[in-house]
């Protein structure tokens, strides 16, 4: 999900914060109640949590993406899920806090809030009912029309872990191609 309005990302400059960050940095760390909003300017990063220590990818976060712990924003609840760089990453970030702040005196970036959560509400079911019914070769033919830069920036075990299945069988339907 990309912002891609010039006037929206100039907004976001003038009043998040820029910073850069390695690869293999948390941004959000699960169950840690998070306490800033990012704007992904340059660079890569994924959600994942901790499933019976295993780290089980739900979503990958690319350039246009915000970075955020949803469950901390709207009710200050510890986040379900960490979030890491998987690439070094260039970032606008501003607190929860004051994000709050700027919806309330400004209403077009509470306007913004609500679309970017409503686009977020439809992938995210999107995504639910792939996973129920497409098979992991369509799940992974989906996620290249979607994301077609993936193979060349996200390592090939998160990507098998994202679609529900192991490296072997992700190698498998890339060699069917």
């Amino acid at each position: 999900m990309l912002i891609k309005s010039s006037e929206t990302i100039e907004n976001i400059k003038r009043i998040f914060t820029k910073e850069e960050f390695p690869a293999k940095t948390l941004l959000v760390k699960e169950n840690e109640i998070s306490q800033n909003i990012y704007y992904v300017e340059s660079g890569a990063a994924r959600v994942w949590l901790n499933h019976d220590g295993k780290e089980i990818t739900i979503q990958f976060l690319f350039e246009g993406g915000f970075i955020a712990s949803i469950e901390s924003i709207i009710s200050n609840e510890k986040s379900w899920y960490t979030i890491e760089t998987i690439e070094p990453v260039t970032v606008y970030s501003i607190s929860t806090n004051s994000f709050k702040q700027k919806m309330e005196q400004f209403p077009h970036v509470r306007e913004f809030y609500y679309q970017y959560i409503q686009q977020s509400l439809l992938a995210y079911q999107k995504r639910m009912v792939s996973q129920i019914k497409n098979t992991p070769e369509e799940r992974y033919k989906e996620l290249l029309k979607e994301f077609p830069e993936i193979i060349k920036r996200v390592p090939q075990h998160y990507i098998a872990s994202y679609l529900g299945i192991t490296s072997v069988s992700l190698s498998r339907i890339r060699n069917r191609k």
